[in-house]
């Protein structure tokens, strides 16, 4: 599924916390991610928001890289 194919009501957005518990890894990391544009974010005043479909992208991504 690519950019634009779902509307916004349909997409789950995930705190840097959920998405650091999902891949394991540190909040740190998280914000480097998103910082470094690896990872896609919506800034939501001073917080992040990252689609849960850019998660799974960026591990289905990785695990292929790593393969």
């Amino acid at each position: 599924m690519g950019k634009g194919d779902r509307s916004l009501n349909e997409v789950r957005f995930l705190t840097v916390a959920e998405v650091a518990a999902i891949m394991r890894v540190s909040k740190m990391t998280v914000y480097r991610l998103v910082h470094s544009g690896e990872l896609p974010a919506v800034r939501v005043g001073r917080s992040f928001r990252v689609p849960e479909q850019a998660v799974h992208d960026y591990l289905d991504d990785a695990f292929i890289e790593a393969g």
